[in-house]
């Protein structure tokens, strides 16, 4: 959701065509801790032909190494070991989860097994949108998964996401290429609710098929697990109008569920694209 945001902010701002999504994956501790050494343990090898940054960098943090430009650092690199194979199980499955929604989202993508966040609270997935149109390469957005800081910080463990945006460049970026666009700025009441296999998937795919139709309308969809009483509070909590659900059978069919949250009215059943069509109906744009 937050690269999906991300990739709409882009679409607003009329800058879409002029940024490109980089992803990578850091996967836990331990698996860093690993491929960690082996690249000191490659680098030290080669440290002569390092630039004199890079060489200060594999004393002090050899990951940021792997952002060198220089020409031979960039040679050294180019036979360096690879961080995805030194990834644990769990996060190696979580990178391909976020590989398989992003393609069923249209978000177009590449690995880059380069992309190393500077920081060491992030583990797992990051990611970052580049730019070539202001000349080098540069960073626009970055941001990824940082499930330890909370705790780094005293507080209890919990799971996090992130990201953060380079206000000069991303100004300087819209000052170069961006074209006029028109705002539709409203407030909207739509959450997408559901469980079981392919929930998460199916989800995305329908929240984005609703913002295609009604550019103007606020889609929430739920990705915290639990039942449907859970999920009916929190989506009454947060104002919708309707709930849209997604059950194994709906998934199966390709159907939704549409409840009233606000109205004593019946649900109604119907395909997904007969539903955008029904919440066009129920909103003014």
């Amino acid at each position: 959701e937050l690269i999906i945001l991300s990739a709409r902010l882009w679409q607003a701002l009329g800058i879409a065509d002029h940024v490109y999504l980089e992803i990578n994956s850091l996967g836990d501790k331990d698996a860093r801790a690993r491929y960690r050494q082996a690249l000191v343990d490659y680098l030290q090898i080669h440290r002569s032909v390092l630039d004199e940054d890079s060489q200060r960098r594999l004393d002090s943090n050899p990951l940021r190494v792997l952002d060198s430009k220089h020409p031979a650092t960039q040679g050294v690199l180019e036979r360096a070991p690879m961080l995805t194979d030194y990834l644990d199980d769990a996060s190696a499955e979580h990178f391909a989860t976020l590989r398989a929604l992003l393609d069923k989202a249209g978000v177009v993508y590449r690995v880059n097994p380069r992309l190393v966040r500077g920081l060491d609270y992030y583990n797992r997935a990051v990611f970052e949108w580049v730019t070539t149109a202001l000349g080098a390469q540069g960073t626009v957005c970055a941001g990824g998964r940082y499930d330890g800081l909370v705790a780094q910080l005293g507080g209890s463990s919990t799971p996090a996401v992130g990201m953060a945006i380079g206000l000069e460049r991303l100004i300087l970026l819209c000052q170069e290429v961006a074209e006029p666009q028109q705002h539709h700025v409203r407030q909207a009441d739509v959450m997408v609710l559901g469980q079981g296999d392919g929930f998460s998937g199916a989800a995305l795919i329908l929240a984005e098929k609703i913002r295609d139709g009604l550019s103007g309308l606020r889609v929430l969809v739920h990705m915290g697990g639990g039942g449907f009483k859970s999920q009916f509070r929190r989506a009454d909590k947060s104002g919708a109008r309707f709930a849209l659900i997604l059950g194994e059978d709906e998934i199966t069919s390709g159907r939704v569920t549409i409840k009233w949250l606000r109205e004593e009215r019946d649900q109604e059943v119907m395909s997904q694209q007969e539903a955008v069509v029904w919440l066009q109906t129920h909103f003014t744009l």
